[in-house]
């Protein structure tokens, strides 16, 4: 690299637009779409699709809900030909979607396009020629009165051909192709020219492609030119003005959407980005960035995953993994504070969507602006822009863990996958010994190996103590206590008596492999147990939290207990314990914290 590149390169100039309005401007309506993957995309491959491979794509594109998908570029070869006709003789395009195709200003060109369009419902003929500075000088060599005079001469040949598409409906489009660095009153002015010929009308509008072919300043100049060409043309009420933006400073996105705000109608792209060099816009993005902000976009995608799987069949490509919204990993928390956070936002949620559901409105509304946690009415979960469910993905997806990962993820994959719930202590007890394993494997790790490493550290816990046998009986004491007593007006004590419930319990037990036998009581069997060990020499303890729920359902069901212990020196440890019956899934716990003391 160069120590001074302002030697061999200089900075795109501005646009002179210094009152500027999109900068105060919200986007509030979808605009429309084009899907350019047939072709721009198509193009842009290694190996180009072949027909069976468009059919597939274009019917997807369908399902999604473009209304104007660009097929092909017909004069370009015979398996492009030969996929328009399909399209129109096999009646794959519904009545309302338009099939756009692309074509030099040539007249051979325009012939075999006319050609390939004939007995179609609905088509868009889209001319264009480059008209830069740079295309002028190096490719064409010619002045741009020249240039015009193609673009014109184009438009004059189209038009001379409409009538042989009799029945079908015509929508015309020109492009100045390297807009984007071509000076505006230049643009302007070519366009016009093309204008002139076709003669659009409010009634029959001309779409005028503005494309950012090659981005080569910040995404706000594009903008400014955009907004400046809408504000200075002739007769903007008869167009259609489209954007068409590539991705080589990766703001493709930002200059699409300041586009729209400086006045455009209308944007072209490709799913998830494909196109020459870096890319086209990824429409994916666009439309569910106006999503997450509570606009319709007209576009269907509810099952992306299903989408991703039908374009990297077709083309070949590989969708990224952090791809935004389509990739595999963005709804996928690492970090173990963004699990925590994404953890707690989905399960207030849940809290909120329960209470809509069997609610009345009214209630709802009222209930929601009263809360005290101020839980939102709208979608707010830390970290995920969108519900992944709305694009068919499942919060199992959400969290994953690796040596990254905090409590918070491995506590939600235990719950989700297992329904292992473990106590917030807990939770940061086992956190940590999670962690430093996960850290020797060096990689991620699955919600299986997550139990393993739980159950390994938990409940095989069977040394030095181990469970043979626990039985217990219970008896009633009588126990003897004054009280006050009303007699006549007059409080008097007396000796009254009442009943309290004790536990016996024997255990067998297996101590370093030895054969042992305890006896102990208290109020229940948990209390007994503590007693009997302290009658055996163990050290003193004490329980200190106990939790225990359900590990499935039905008669086999197991049941899981989490109990933490705490000895005379005040350190504690967490035991848990797995039984189908849930006083001995306790007694378990009980010796799961001994062991681990």
């Amino acid at each position: 690299m160069l120590k001074d590149p302002s030697k061999k390169y200089r900075p795109f100039p501005p646009v002179a637009l210094p009152d500027r309005q999109w900068p105060n401007r919200v986007i509030t309506q979808s605009p429309r779409w084009c899907s350019v993957d047939l072709r721009d995309g198509n193009q842009a491959l290694a190996v180009p699709m072949n027909v069976g491979q468009k059919l597939e794509l274009f019917s997807t594109l369908v399902k999604i809900g473009f209304k104007e998908i660009e097929v092909g570029f017909p004069s370009a070869s015979n398996t492009e030909f030969t996929f328009n006709r399909r399209l129109i003789e096999e009646k794959r395009a519904p009545d309302d979607v338009w099939l756009q195709v692309l074509v030099q200003a040539r007249e051979d060109l325009i012939e075999r396009t006319i050609e390939s369009l004939i007995g179609a419902k609905r088509v868009i003929i889209h001319m264009y020629n480059s008209t830069s500075p740079a295309q002028r000088r190096v490719v064409f060599g010619k002045s741009k009165d020249e240039i015009k005079a193609i673009a014109v001469n184009g438009a004059q040949m189209i038009k001379d051909r409409l009538h042989r598409l009799k029945g079908t409906e015509i929508t015309l489009q020109y492009s100045p192709e390297s807009f984007s660095m071509t000076e505006v009153d230049y643009a302007k002015e070519i366009s016009e020219a093309v204008m002139d010929v076709w003669q659009p009308t409010p009634q029959h509008k001309m779409i005028l492609n503005l494309p950012d072919t090659v981005e080569v300043a910040m995404p706000n100049v594009y903008a400014d030119q955009i907004e400046w060409m809408c504000r200075n043309i002739q007769n903007r009420d008869s167009l259609v003005i489209s954007l068409h933006t590539h991705n080589d400073r990766s703001t493709g996105v930002a200059a699409t959407e300041l586009g729209l705000l400086a006045g455009a109608d209308r944007v072209e792209g490709t799913l998830f980005g494909n196109g020459e060099r870096t890319g086209n816009l990824d429409l994916v993005t666009v439309a569910l960035n106006l999503y997450m902000h509570g606009i319709d976009p007209k576009l269907d995608f509810s099952d992306i995953g299903k989408i991703r799987e039908v374009y990297e069949r077709c083309t070949g490509l590989t969708v990224p993994p952090r791809q935004p919204y389509g990739g595999e990993l963005v709804f996928t928390a690492f970090s173990g504070s963004h699990q925590d956070a994404i953890k707690k936002g989905l399960s207030e949620w849940a809290s909120v969507t329960t209470v809509c559901k069997t609610e009345p409105a009214s209630a709802v509304k009222k209930g929601l602006a009263e809360r005290e946690t101020g839980a939102p009415q709208y979608w707010d979960v830390p970290y995920l822009t969108i519900d992944p469910q709305d694009i068919g993905r499942e919060y199992h997806e959400v969290i994953r863990v690796n040596s990254q990962s905090g409590k918070g993820g491995v506590a939600y994959l235990l719950e989700t996958e297992f329904g292992i719930s473990l106590p917030k202590d807990m939770q940061r007890e086992f956190g940590p010994i999670a962690n430093d394993e996960v850290d020797k494997l060096g990689r991620e790790v699955s919600g299986a190996e997550l139990k393993a490493m739980f159950w390994r550290e938990y409940i095989e816990r069977t040394t030095p103590w181990q469970l043979e046998t626990f039985e217990t009986v219970s008896r009633s004491v009588a126990q003897s206590e004054k009280v006050l007593r009303s007699a006549g007006g007059k409080w008097e004590a007396s000796q009254a008596t009442k009943s309290q419930q004790i536990v016996q319990c024997r255990a067998r037990l297996l101590r370093d492999g030895k054969p042992l036998e305890i006896s102990g009581q208290g109020n229940g069997p948990l209390a007994a147990l503590v007693h009997g060990f302290g009658q055996g020499g163990v050290p003193r303890f004490e329980i200190v939290n106990y939790s225990e729920h359900a590990l499935g359902s039905g008669e086999e069901a197991s049941a899981i207990s989490y109990i933490q212990i705490k000895h005379a020196d005040g350190k504690t440890r967490w035991g848990a314990g797995v039984d189908t019956n849930i006083e001995l899934a306790s007694i378990r716990a009980v010796l799961s914290a001994i062991n681990r003391s």
